[in-house]
């Protein structure tokens, strides 16, 4: 078998369309039912609380395992191989962070967002603000992620050649997501979830499966049949590369390993300063249930990067990477050109299907997050100062799931054809260095202070951005978001490895020229034995 069919007129766009029709339709129909019992404010917020860990777990591998991982992974893996893959390693090895050092310390402190915790032993307004600035700015940097990996999906089964045309898919992708959010709240985004982790590790299977018996079983064989198609590439970013070692996107140059080495740390840290990620934490009753959850998770996406793997070679085998980068989604349609390839058009249209709902699954969930930081934290808490009601949160945080969804659609169509997995690692970058340092510091840092909050977070958030807008991801290159101008100046397209180290030393910086307040030493003391022990959360969770 060997790459033979032509990047346009993949599948019928009939059938594309009937069975995307069929998986929206049961996913609204799930989220209306769902929908049906959000009566509280818990409940639009964390789903009341009341999911199990196991369910949590596969919910959590829903919300994670994304348009990045399904589409820009496998992308990865087929054009660029070994150096594809350390996404899928860096991804799964940030859960052990999120485990040994936030989940259940986490889920004991807070109660709706990340700002809880981080106010619980600081100056409430200020640290509200800065959290809520940090978490709408990681929700929307991986919200264009998915709206671009959803255009880029899209245009490629309904053979949608035109800008205008992928622009109006990726605006539909909003509307939908918006529908999904007002309707069910968190709870009917954790079912979503839960169901499309379920669809996407079987969809993942079944080609691996497929890929494994078209190789009969001899795994060394795929990666030489790999290494055979990409030797005779006509493309010159891939020609000459040997995919099966370290080197053929990152290995070139000094500056190439020192954005390698950049983008590991943030995959490594991103995940524990995921806003979207962290706040699942709340929808399990106990902490113990919490730390199931992530052990669930870590199972699904273990097995799921295990599977990514072979489709991402099998890609690279059987469509090619000129063709996958011919396509409109480049990179990211390797996955359903595989699933074509294998299984013909209706295979197609369900793979396609499950990424779309996955697609979905998250955007909804990453807007519930950002809405309910801005309610919660910056409407209540600073706006309000703790006099708004929990009716009139939720009120507010309905307006900003539409608002989040109009950003997103216009973000995300700047951001159509760039690789999914590249721009979900800048969201990654962004929140390990707004969010990590903070949260570590407050959860195990006695002397930690609001200065050294407020210096942590806007000094990591502020230079990660300059760093990434004058990078050359947004200008200087063909494959930048801007590839018609050049304002780039700082040589890495990862910047995680200067301002990771950066906020974490601003934290310590505005600690020493910050001052404690007197009340500040017991409530780091009842904040302690909380995040430890668990001991009144149960009362916190009720008010």
């Amino acid at each position: 078998m060997t790459a033979t069919f032509a990047a346009a007129n993949v599948g019928n766009p009939a059938i594309n369309i009937s069975v995307f029709a069929v998986f929206v339709a049961g996913t609204m129909a799930l989220v209306v039912w769902a929908g049906r019992s959000t009566k509280k404010p818990s409940d639009f917020y964390t789903g009341g609380g009341e999911f199990t860990g196991a369910q949590n777990g596969f919910a959590i591998a829903g919300d994670y395992l994304s348009a990045a991982s399904f589409l820009g992974v496998s992308g990865a893996i087929a054009v660029y191989g070994y150096d594809g893959f350390l996404y899928s390693i860096g991804f799964l090895v940030a859960w052990l962070v999120a485990l040994l050092l936030v989940a259940e310390m986490l889920r004991n402190t807070g109660r709706f967002t990340m700002a809880d915790v981080l106010s619980f032993r600081l100056r409430e307004r200020p640290v509200r603000m800065a959290a809520a600035v940090s978490t709408l700015t990681v929700s929307l940097f991986y919200l264009v992620a998915q709206m671009a990996g959803a255009g880029g999906l899209v245009a490629l089964l309904l053979d949608v050649k035109s800008e205008a045309g992928q622009s109006t898919v990726v605006a539909i992708v909003g509307a939908l997501m918006i529908a999904y959010v007002l309707i069910g709240g968190m709870k009917g985004t954790t079912y979503v979830q839960m169901v499309k982790a379920v669809l996407l590790v079987t969809g993942a299977a079944i080609i691996f499966g497929l890929v494994v018996i078209a190789v009969r079983g001899n795994f060394s064989q795929l990666l030489a049949n790999a290494q055979g198609v990409v030797d005779h590439s006509k493309n010159h970013a891939v020609a000459g590369h040997n995919i099966l070692e370290p080197g053929a996107k990152y290995g070139a140059t000094a500056i190439t390993k020192l954005d390698f080495l950049s983008l590991g740390i943030a995959l490594v840290l991103g995940t524990a300063g995921l806003p979207h990620v962290l706040m699942r934490f709340y929808t399990v009753p106990t902490a113990k249930e919490a730390r199931r959850s992530v052990t669930w998770a870590i199972g699904a996406i273990g097995i799921f990067y295990l599977f990514s793997l072979a489709i991402g070679y099998g890609a690279a085998w059987l469509v090619g990477p000129d063709v996958i980068l011919a396509t409109a989604g480049k990179e990211n349609s390797a996955a359903p050109l595989l699933a074509f390839k294998l299984g013909g058009t209706i295979f197609l249209g369900v793979i396609a299907a499950v990424a779309f709902a996955t697609i979905l699954a998250v955007v909804a969930g990453l807007a519930i997050t950002a809405a309910t930081s801005f309610a919660h934290d910056i409407y209540a808490g600073v706006i309000k100062r703790g006099n708004a009601s929990e009716a009139r949160q939720v009120h507010v945080s309905r307006i900003m799931v539409v608002v989040i969804g109009i950003l997103a659609i216009v973000l995300g169509i700047l951001a159509m054809g760039q690789n999914v997995a590249f721009l979900v690692a800048l969201a990654f970058a962004v929140a390990a260095s707004a969010n990590l340092p903070t949260l570590l510091y407050s959860l195990f840092w006695k002397q930690f202070n609001t200065a050294g909050a407020l210096f942590s977070i806007y000094g990591g958030l502020v230079s990660c951005l300059v760093l990434i807008i004058f990078s050359p991801a947004v200008s200087g290159n063909r494959s930048a978001m801007f590839p018609g101008v050049d304002f780039a100046w700082f040589p890495l397209a990862n910047p995680g490895i200067v301002s990771i180290p950066l906020a974490f030393a601003l934290g310590i910086v505005g600690t020493c020229v910050g001052r404690r307040r007197p009340e500040d030493r017991a409530k780091q003391a009842e904040m302690e034995v909380r995040s430890l022990t668990g001991v009144g959360v149960e009362k916190a969770l009720v008010h």
